[in-house]
């Protein structure tokens, strides 16, 4: 039987927004797409890096640069919160019952008989 690793679980999620700031390297950049001189003038998308997990987040729809901060702390709590869930049970291979089979074969007995009568007038057996 091989041993399994336990995936590291990350740690609690904190509440306040400076404690998860804390745990992050922001990074400002400019966002595309469109917006003209202002989108183009300021640096308001925010890319957030979590160091003990490496998960990465960015917003750049807001026009402020704080707001974009909030976006993106919110996003990497979700993203941190769906991490430390536990893995569902691995599933477990059933067969069907003999009820079942039966009923499916009796099904497909009416079916062959239904089709066998389809053909043409005269044609024997």
């Amino acid at each position: 039987m091989s041993t399994l690793v336990p995936p590291r679980v990350p740690p609690l999620v904190p509440e306040d927004d400076d404690t998860l700031l804390a745990d992050c390297d922001m990074e400002a950049f400019r966002g595309s797409g469109p917006g003209g001189q202002h989108r183009n003038k300021t640096e308001t998308g925010v890319r957030l890096t979590h160091r003990p997990t490496g998960i990465l987040v960015q917003a750049s729809e807001r026009r402020s640069r704080t707001q974009n901060i909030g976006v993106a702390l919110d996003r990497l709590r979700e993203r941190l919160t769906v991490l430390r869930r536990p893995p569902p049970p691995p599933r477990r291979a059933t067969r069907p019952t003999r009820g079942s089979q039966e009923r499916r074969h009796e099904g497909k007995r009416i079916r062959a008989h239904v089709k066998r009568g389809r053909g043409k007038v005269g044609d024997g057996d």
